[in-house]
Order: C-alpha cells, then sequence, then structure tokens
C-alpha cells in the first residue's frame, strides 16, 4: 500500500519521478495513434503523460517511443546459447518479453530441464514466461528422454511464470478426444492452451479448436491461416531461421482482424538474431508487405500481451511496466535504445548489462547402444532390387517435408546412399536410454558429394541423427557427437571438419554468445565444402525427425508417415541386423 500511495503522489505532480521521457512521440498502441506527450516513469512502472518534474529527464528529441517487444512462441534451446546468452542476442533487438516453451529441455531432462529453464532465465533484461510442453513425448512414435502427463502439468500450472499449456502437437489425438490429450487442456484451464496444427483443414480442424486450443503457429499457406482465423484461433505469424512463413500468409493481416495476430519465430538462430533481428525483422518485414506500421508493432507488443495475458506488459500506459524502445523512422524500425523497467540496458546494437550468474549445469545425457554398422545398413531382399523406397524430400526453409518415390541404389545387396541423386542415408539412434533403437531412412536435398552431418539436436525427441554419404562417416558422426556429451558436427573420411560441442542437455553450449556464432559459422561452411547448399543445413536436419510435421519424418523407432501419425510398414526390404522390433520398422520402405 505504502508503494502505491507513493506512486499516487508522482501521477498527481506532488512528488518528482524517477524519470522523465521527455520530447517522444508515443507509439499508442492502445489508442492506436502517435501522439507527442513525456512519459513520467517511478519505481519501473509509467506514472502517466505530462510535464512532471523528475530527478532525471531523458529528452529524447522526437524519437519514435513504443513499448518493448514481445515474441510469442520461441523454442530458446533452439538458439544453442544459454538463456543470459541469448538476452545478449535480442535486448539490442527490442525484445522485452517472451513466450517460450521449453519442450526441447522437457524432452531430454524432463521436469529437471523446466527448472534449469526458470532458474536460468531470473534477473535479465527480458521477462520470460513459460508455457509447459505438453508433448513430451512429441508423439508415441520416438523415444524421449521424459513424458509429461497431465498430473505432471498440474503440479506446476499455478506458478505465476506459467502463462498456460504449451502447443498440442498431438493434434490428431486432440480432435479425436484422446483422454489423455483432452486431460492437458483441462490441466491448463483458466490459461492459455497453445495450438500447432500444420495443415489441418476442414471438420477436424473445428474439432480442434472446440477442444479448447486457442492459437497456431504452424500455418504456411493464406488459406490455412484464413480458416484457423475464422474460428478464433489466435494467428501466430512465424518467421524463423528455417520456418518463413510471413510472406506467404501476411496478406491475411488487416486493420479489421490484425488484433487476432501476433508474431512469433518459434526456432531462431544466433547468427540470424544478432545480424537479421528478432521481433524487429518481423515488424520490418511485414511494414515491407504492406502492412501498416501501427497495425506491425501491436502485432509485436499488446496483441500478444493481451493474448497470453502477460499483465502491464506491451503497451505505454499507466501501471505498465516501462519496457521502451526508441528509434527515428516508422518504416526502417532500426532500434537506437532499449529500456528496461526504465533502466537503459542496450544501445545502438549494444548490449549493456554485466553477464550473468552461471547457473549450474544439468546431468549429461548421452546415452546409446548401437552396433556399426550393422545396425545402418539395409539389405535387399531377394527380388526385390526394382522396387523402390520411400525418400524424404527437405522443402527449404520449411520443416514440412515431402515423400518422393525413388528406384534405389544397390550395392552388394545393400542399399546405399546415391550421391548423383542427392539422396543420402539418413540414421537415427536412441541416446537416452540406451535402447539400442536404430532408425534408417533416405533423404533428400542436403546434396552432399563427401561425409556426413550429425546432430543430437532433433526435434523432439533430440536422438542423434546423422545424414552421410556412406556409413564409415556416419559412424564417425555418431562416435565424435558421443565424445563431445552432445553438439554438431561435420565429419570427413572419417575427420572431423567443424564441431560445436552442446553439453548442456545435448542441446546448448556453455560457451559465449560470439564463440557459438563463429562455431555455426564455420559448420555451415564445412557443410558447403561437403556440398551442401541449404542455408541452415544443420536446423533442416534437426527437423527431420520431427514426427507430428508432414509428410514424411525419420524416428528412433522407424519411417513415420506423419500425415497419418504411424510407421510406415514393407516387405519388400529386410535389415541386416532385427534385434528389435523397432530394428525392423526403421529401415521399411516400399
Amino acid at each position: 500500500m505504502r508503494e502505491i500511495q507513493h506512486k499516487l503522489r508522482v501521477a498527481r505532480g506532488e512528488t518528482p519521478a524517477e524519470l522523465l521521457f521527455k520530447n517522444a512521440q508515443v507509439v499508442n498502441v492502445v489508442s492506436g495513434e502517435i501522439h507527442d506527450a513525456s512519459v513520467a516513469v517511478d519505481d519501473g512502472r509509467v506514472i502517466g503523460f505530462g510535464d512532471y518534474d523528475a530527478k532525471e529527464i531523458v529528452d529524447l528529441g522526437g524519437a519514435y517511443l513504443a513499448p518493448s517487444l514481445i515474441d510469442g512462441h520461441f523454442h530458446v534451446e533452439s538458439t544453442m546459447v544459454t538463456i543470459p546468452e541469448f538476452a545478449r542476442a535480442v535486448v539490442p533487438h527490442g525484445t522485452g518479453a517472451m513466450v517460450i516453451d521449453p519442450h526441447e529441455y522437457a524432452n531430454v531432462l524432463g521436469m529437471d530441464g523446466i527448472r534449469y529453464v526458470l532458474e536460468s532465465s531470473k534477473n535479465l533484461p527480458i521477462d520470460f514466461f513459460i508455457m509447459l510442453p505438453s508433448c513430451v513425448p512429441a508423439t508415441h512414435l520416438e523415444t524421449a528422454g521424459a513424458r509429461f502427463t497431465a498430473d505432471d502439468l498440474r503440479l506446476m500450472i499455478a506458478d505465476d511464470r506459467i502463462a498456460g499449456i504449451a502447443e498440442l502437437m498431438n493434434y490428431p489425438g486432440v480432435f479425436l478426444g484422446l483422454e489423455s490429450e483432452l486431460a492437458k487442456i483441462e490441466a491448463g484451464r483458466g490459461k492459455v492452451i497453445d495450438g500447432h496444427a500444420p495443415g489441418l483443414r476442414g471438420k477436424n480442424l473445428n474439432a480442434y479448436a472446440l477442444a479448447g486450443v486457442r492459437s497456431d503457429h504452424e500455418s504456411t499457406e493464406l488459406e490455412e491461416a484464413r480458416e484457423k482465423l475464422r474460428l478464433g484461433l489466435h494467428l501466430l505469424v512465424r518467421e524463423g531461421s528455417t520456418e518463413r512463413n510471413l510472406e506467404d500468409i501476411i496478406a491475411l493481416v488487416t486493420p479489421e482482424n490484425a488484433a487476432n495476430c501476433s508474431f512469433a519465430t518459434d526456432d531462431k538462430l544466433p547468427g540470424d538474431l544478432v545480424d537479421e533481428g528478432h521481433i524487429d525483422h518481423s515488424i520490418r518485414k511485414a511494414i515491407a508487405h504492406g502492412v501498416a506500421p501501427m497495425t506491425a508493432i501491436q502485432m509485436g507488443t499488446i496483441n500478444p500481451a493481451r493474448y497470453y495475458r502477460l499483465k502491464n506488459h506491451g503497451a505505454i500506459a499507466p501501471r505498465y511496466w516501462a519496457d521502451f524502445i526508441v528509434f527515428d523512422d516508422l518504416t526502417k524500425f532500426q532500434i537506437k535504445r532499449v529500456y528496461k523497467k526504465g533502466a537503459l540496458v542496450a544501445a545502438n546494437g549494444r548490449y549493456l548489462r554485466e553477464k550473468s550468474p552461471v547457473t549450474e549445469q544439468p546431468r549429461s545425457t548421452m546415452n546409446l547402444s548401437y552396433d556399426a554398422p550393422a545396425d545402418f545398413q539395409v539389405r535387399v531382399r531377394q527380388g526385390a532390387s526394382a522396387k523402390k523406397i520411400r525418400v524424404i524430400e527437405i522443402v527449404p526453409n520449411q520443416i514440412v517435408t515431402k515423400e518422393v518415390l525413388e528406384t534405389p541404389r544397390v550395392l552388394d545387396g545393400q542399399i546405399v546412399s546415391d550421391i548423383e541423386r542427392d539422396i543420402l542415408k539418413l540414421v537415427v539412434v536412441e541416446r537416452h536410454r540406451a535402447t539400442g533403437n536404430v532408425g534408417v531412412g533416405f533423404v533428400r536435398g542436403f546434396g552432399l558429394k563427401r561425409g556426413a552431418l550429425g546432430s543430437t539436436v532433433a526435434h523432439d525427441a533430440h536422438n542423434v541423427v546423422v545424414a552421410g554419404v556412406n556409413d564409415s562417416d556416419i559412424v564417425a558422426a555418431i562416435q565424435a557427437l558421443e565424445a563431445m556429451r552432445g553438439g554438431q558436427v561435420a565429419i570427413a573420411d572419417g575427420k572431423i571438419e567443424a564441431a560445436l560441442p552442446l553439453p548442456i542437455a545435448g542441446l546448448v553450449s556453455d560457451q559465449p554468445l560470439e564463440a557459438v556464432i563463429a562455431k555455426m559459422v564455420e559448420l555451415k561452411t564445412a557443410a558447403a565444402r561437403l556440398g551442401c547448399a541449404l542455408d541452415a543445413p544443420f536446423m533442416s536436419l534437426s527437423f527431420l525427425s520431427l514426427s507430428p510435421i508432414p509428410a514424411l519424418k525419420l524416428t528412433d523407432q522407424g519411417l513415420v508417415d506423419a500425415v497419418n501419425l504411424k510407421l510406415t510398414t514393407s516387405l519388400s526390404l529386410a535389415p541386416a541386423c532385427a534385434s528389435t522390433a523397432a530394428a525392423h520398422s526403421a529401415r521399411s520402405s516400399l
């Protein structure tokens, strides 16, 4: 009560404010106008507009003053840097709040992963709001390091930093009314329930929305996005490193429906965050595609704040946090200064906060069991040489894939990579429980002429995934990843060309932002030397195991028909080694 009485005296003009931001053009996302004003701030909150006495005056000289930016859906682990290092990348771009889904940490570490995120995100110039992962594992077709039930979600849902239940990735389970999925929605009652429904349309989409899901960030086509918006789903327009959907769906946004639209990046690499930007990049791109600047800024501020019920975030108004960005040009939207609760935290692209304390790392998560090279071989059954195989085809800049049928290259009774047609062997090895599960398939789109690319970042179960031109380099990549306790690696002729160790859950580096970016550049350069032309080869590799995303994926349990969420079956080919049922499925083809 004492604090509110003090703030009321300041608001009435009886006591000087701590700060006065003078001569500002306030971008008022609540009233939808830009107006001249001075903004008084005390104890980190906006007190009001007007000519107040203040202990310190910040003269903006007519620059624009807007609320800091909010990302509506993000997996911070995908940056492969710790949360404090992530803050160093995005705060200079104006980010002041994040709604994050620690889905990756949870799939590897379970509740320990959520606790690690809560602890390591404290005392930073970004407010992190957590959506509890709803699909650990994402589906029954992969082996993760943990399993969450509705009862597990209920244990943490009441925490003030928990905004709701994260993306319901098992969307068939939701629209079919599986009790396990409906119980997760019920566990989040009173908070936000996020969706995840790539390509879902028609009556099944009606059922998905009816179940209680309230958003979607997976729209890749305009009419898909329109249908979801019409059904009341909050549209999160995604623009990440590989999931670049903004250009295809932003034409849907109008002044009449924009309040139901926000921006999200989902997954974005640290180099892209530093060089290209974060939500500020989405705003610039939206403006370039015809969205009014005010509307675009609202999509990056007040809209996600209201949808996710983030109290006192997303606007400049009395009682709201004094989280501000300052810029000179409404269209170019290049941010000059960033304030957190009235304190300057970034200026001219420089992060001004001291380095945060390091949170203790969680346990090691590399527990593999496999028989090399036997587990990775695919032998042709007698008389099956003319049959075709299913091949995963990468779609550039998307996480969806295509399923194509190709005649395999057969050598000494085995199906092998065919670099002339860009068909590479793809291997997934379970790494959490040493089950011995190994999935083997084939992929097109990397363009490798030599070597192999490997990673322990493999959504969502994050098992080891390797694509390569021969078994020896595939085995070398797996061995290198084991030795690093997780990471990413480029291999050629059995030797490491470049590597990024990720010892924190096999997902995140313990090194500074700049060092991680440098290692990632080395990896991309090495991949290019081996023949890969993809913009983000390791990001593309990481999504090839994402079993809920159409059309064809590979997990440790086998080749997945992601449209119908089932393992593919075949009698045409037989594995060289069939120690488990999973091994049989893993090597399936037509």
